[in-house]
């Protein structure tokens, strides 16, 4: 196995990714890899090897792994080639290359989360996610790294476009591999922007599911109702890919399966599309070239036949972040309090003043802030039933500088907050530059509409 390093990095632009002498086939998404292996174009070494030679190249740079095995992936990929020419037939991810967030249990690799205090741990086991990967013969490469327990507190990992940037907190590590084409798909979380954030300041795809669907089974828990997982990918057909091989299914999921498999929430029929334009809590932090970027966008398909208007979230809706930030630390300081008593020098400092935060919340504060939590996202669906969609950034703007660099404040932690599935699409550009997305988002359940409509957007930026 091999351990990422963690030097102290220096400042300054580095090339973009493009510009970067790369084996051509690490630039396939998952989907046409998958495409050309069937038709025995590739073999899924030759695919693992240039992602391989990849990670050899970037990571120095980079530092988007947290530890890594180049064997035992050319192993595994070897294994899957011989028994494809044997004529066993391929599986849904046969050979993906994949990134696993360094918060999802692995048995073949330690799960540090990004902490002293875990770090080397061996679980022994795979997170269902994982499990459900390598059962479609979906390859781990090894773990990406995690901001501190997927907070806040960020790892060494730098932004692909330019090193004195941030690439995202929690979830950098496996935004940037995919991004720097290190691998073609990865798994990330989002407690409040974990998923959107980082694939919009690295220009891919990112989302998250509603809550729920994807099964925390074998993960690091903060909170119980605001840990979501998701996925980071360069295609919606990746994204689509990976939902459907592992989200929750059957009659032990009645309500979930029962909207999903619902064509009257899933399909627009011939209609157009309704396009609700966000407008609410924190809209004012977005950069003008951000916004105009989105302006834009949103005239295109009107232009092309949806039918949109200003979404306004209601007033109540202003209190949201504050409800999110009790919840988050009150949690943080009941999940980690055996390990807050026996040592709290171990925690950053960032880290310490969020426990310390959760440990002035109340108990009946915190119950209360979690029946809000639920009041809101009943509202905010009755209040989508006029709309399919809602639009607006993913981030405020482009990645800030400096790798502890501050968010600028936006919407994501709401869509967390309420459970309701979220995309960000990479579809713009800031003032330098740099990738800002399109953040989509649907009715809880809504999935599969909202992928079809990431699709339908697509085309039309594309046109």
């Amino acid at each position: 196995m091999t351990l990422a390093k963690t030097e102290k990095q220096t400042t300054g632009r580095i090339n973009s990714v493009p510009e970067l002498a790369v084996n051509s086939v690490a630039e396939w998404t998952a989907g046409e890899y998958l495409s050309m292996l069937q038709s025995r174009q590739v073999t899924a070494t030759q695919y693992m090897t240039a992602c391989l030679d990849r990670i050899e190249q970037l990571e120095p740079n980079l530092h988007a792994w947290h530890i890594y095995d180049p064997d035992l992936a050319l192993q595994r990929a070897a294994e899957i080639d011989a028994a494809f020419a044997k004529g066993t037939p391929l599986k849904a991810l046969s050979g993906v290359p994949v990134g696993v967030k360094d918060i999802y249990n692995t048995y073949d690799f330690p799960t540090g989360m990004g902490s002293k205090i875990m770090d080397g741990y061996t679980p022994g086991n795979d997170a269902r996610i994982v499990s459900d990967i390598r059962l479609d013969d979906g390859i781990v490469v090894g773990k990406t790294v995690t901001a501190e327990f997927a907070v806040h507190h960020p790892g060494p990992t730098v932004h692909p476009l330019d090193k004195a940037r941030s690439p995202g907190t929690s979830s950098s590590g496996s935004a940037v591999a995919v991004a720097s084409r290190m691998v073609p798909v990865a798994l990330a979380s989002q407690t409040a922007g974990s998923i959107i954030r980082p694939a919009s300041y690295c220009g891919i795809y990112g989302y998250k599911p509603s809550f729920g669907l994807l099964p925390r089974t074998g993960v690091l828990k903060t909170t119980d109702t605001l840990d979501s997982l998701g996925f980071m990918a360069r295609s919606i057909e990746d994204l689509r890919l990976l939902f459907e091989r592992c989200r929750v299914r059957g009659h032990n999921y009645p309500i979930s399966e029962t909207a999903l498999q619902d064509e009257t929430r899933q399909t627009i029929g011939s209609r157009p599309w309704k396009i609700g334009v966000v407008q609410g809590p924190k809209t004012e932090f977005e950069t003008p070239e951000a916004k105009a970027g989105l302006d834009a966008a949103v005239s295109r398909l009107a232009a092309a036949g949806c039918e949109v208007t200003d979404f306004r979230l209601p007033g109540e809706f202003d209190a949201i972040h504050d409800i999110h930030e009790r919840i988050y630390s009150r949690a943080l300081a009941y999940y980690f309090n055996l390990e807050w008593n026996a040592d709290k020098t171990l925690f950053s400092e960032t880290m310490q003043n969020m426990i310390e935060s959760g440990l002035t919340v109340e108990p009946a504060q915190y119950q209360d802030d979690v029946h809000r939590q639920t009041q809101l996202s009943r509202q905010i669906d009755k209040a989508m039933t006029g709309v399919d969609i809602l639009i607006g950034l993913s981030t405020a703007g482009e990645a800030p500088t400096g790798l502890g660099a501050a968010d600028l404040p936006d919407h994501c932690l709401i869509w967390t907050t309420c459970g309701m599935p979220a995309i960000s699409v990479p579809a713009l550009k800031g003032r330098d530059g740099l990738p800002v997305g399109i953040q989509i988002v649907g009715r809880r359940y809504n999935d599969y509409l909202l992928l079809a409509f990431a699709d339908h957007l697509q085309a039309v930026l594309a046109e």
